[in-house]
């Protein structure tokens, strides 16, 4: 059986959940729930990224031991993920014990390989970014481009990794894996980043104690990177369970735009130091914006994902979030969209779709849903929904994926506006149109399921079909002619009530 490990970037608990987190967590969610459809075994991860120096001030201010501060706010994001119906099979905190140990195991390995030497470190750090930058890497002023906020100076000895040393390593692997970073000109960013020369990278801190120790030199405790981004390997075992590493690592990371540096450079060298394999991919998104700034604790735009449930259903806010923009691309959050996509493609598209199917073999097939014909008008439009989405799926891109499948949606209403079966007496002539429109819709539920798990269910419900959507595969039952006929069909109240 095919393996596909998935996983969404940590989450920092200095904030609680917000749209820009549940954004790649959905992303991810769906993709997991695609790649099941698709018959493979899928392990999905994300979590909370609990050390660092903005953690320990965060819990100085709220006179709070680190541990504690954050033993409050990583539980949100569990309840949060929960709520939002995320299909995560593990939930990993850096504070976790399987965690150090194989912290501990990644930065040995480095360190025996001659990769991670003593030093000094002089030099201006952005505290939210966790990065120390360049006096040209900053706006003027010494601000940091992403959080807008000066810049500190610290001077202190660190140990470092020698990233500089990996400049054409990191090219080779890229060059025998093209694609490897999706969508494709995020990878060219990556690339640039290393053609333009690798400047080796802080892995410790002295003035910081509220961290995982080196485990060569318990002075220092390691900083960042080394500790958040290994979170990967070590909730599939490394460093304590091989045998469940070796099943299923390499992974695929979805990370945002602000951390491919980290992610599609520094992990992938860090990990060939250690004698490991890179990630086996990387799907990049860009960012949700709300005014034209990113969603951010410090920018004050901060949206609760979960508000916006209570306003337009899960899976209707799940839908707009996929839906909306193309993964990789920023994306400018409005309400106004958020409800006239939730009207346009909801609520008149799929909503009506089922509604009148139901409504029309209610009265003119006595509730009992038709057969649909081999050779039906429908059936070039469900081939083409079914290759679209699967080629969407593939490509990280959910948006084409549901564009797709919202064809077929378009298709099949059209078709029944043509033929009009509410206008025509009961008979063979109508059972042809209503079996080919409960066709599309059994089909649409299949291919709609990763955005819309709860949606899909309730739609393979009132077709009269058995068992759940979600156990359904791709692509055998999403061809035409799965709809066996006979079955009682439901109409039910609206899918999506208009707002």
């Amino acid at each position: 059986m095919t393996r596909t490990y998935l996983t969404t970037p940590i989450y920092y608990v200095t904030a609680k959940p917000h749209l820009g987190h549940a954004y790649t967590t959905i992303v991810g969610d769906a993709l997991a729930r695609w790649h099941r459809l698709l018959g493979e075994d899928v392990h999905f991860l994300t979590g909370t990224d609990e050390h660092g120096q903005k953690v320990q001030e965060y819990a100085d201010a709220a006179g709070k031991s680190p541990q504690e501060f954050v033993d409050e706010i990583a539980p949100l994001y569990a309840e949060a993920w929960k709520k939002l119906n995320i299909s995560n099979d593990d939930f990993i905190r850096t504070t976790e014990q399987r965690h150090k140990i194989g912290v501990a195991e990644l930065l040995q390995r480095c360190y025996d390989a001659g990769d991670i030497e003593l030093d000094v470190y002089k030099g201006k750090y952005c505290v939210p970014c966790e990065e120390y930058y360049t006096d040209d890497e900053l706006d003027p002023g010494d601000l940091c481009k992403i959080h807008k906020r000066p810049v500190e100076y610290y001077e202190e000895e660190n140990y470092f990794f020698r990233l500089s040393r990996f400049q054409q390593r990191l090219l080779d692997w890229y060059d025998a894996h093209p694609g490897a970073i999706q969508p494709e000109f995020r990878g060219n960013e990556a690339l640039g980043l290393i053609r333009g020369g690798l400047r080796d990278f802080s892995v410790s801190r002295t003035s910081l104690k509220w961290g995982i120790p080196l485990p060569w030199d318990d002075k220092h405790v390691a900083y960042v990177w080394f500790d958040a981004l290994a979170n990967y390997i070590t909730a599939v075992g490394f460093g304590s369970d091989n045998d469940e590493f070796g099943k299923w690592w390499p992974g695929v990371n979805l990370i945002g735009k602000d951390i491919i540096r980290h992610h599609c450079v520094y992990w992938p060298a860090m990990l060939m130091s250690a004698g490991l394999e890179p990630a086996a991919g990387y799907a990049v998104g860009g960012w949700l914006l709300v005014g034209g700034e990113k969603l951010s604790k410090t920018s004050g735009n901060v949206v609760n994902p979960l508000d916006l449930v209570d306003d337009i259903g899960l899976d209707g806010f799940r839908y707009y979030v996929l839906a909306e923009t193309a993964y990789g691309q920023d994306g400018d959050f409005t309400y106004e969209g958020l409800i006239g996509r939730y009207n346009s493609d909801l609520a008149n598209n799929l909503g009506n779709l089922l509604s009148r199917v139901a409504t029309v073999v209610g009265k003119k097939c006595d509730g009992v849903g038709p057969a649909p014909r081999q050779d039906s008008p429908l059936a070039a439009a469900a081939a083409a929904a079914l290759a679209g989405a699967t080629e969407g799926w593939a490509a990280y891109q959910p948006s084409k994926a549901l564009d797709a499948t919202w064809q077929l949606i378009r298709a099949t209403n059209a078709y029944l506006e043509t033929n009009e079966p509410w206008k025509t007496e009961p008979g063979p002539e109508v059972d042809a149109v209503m079996g080919d429109a409960l066709e599309a819709l059994r089909i649409v539920a299949v291919l709609a399921s990763p955005a819309l798990p709860d949606t899909c269910q309730i739609v393979w419900e009132r077709l009269g079909l058995s068992g759940q959507v979600s156990d359904q595969r791709v692509p055998v039952n999403a061809a035409w002619g799965g709809y066996p006929g006979g079955t009682a069909v439901v109409k039910g109240d609206p899918l999506f009530p208009r707002r």
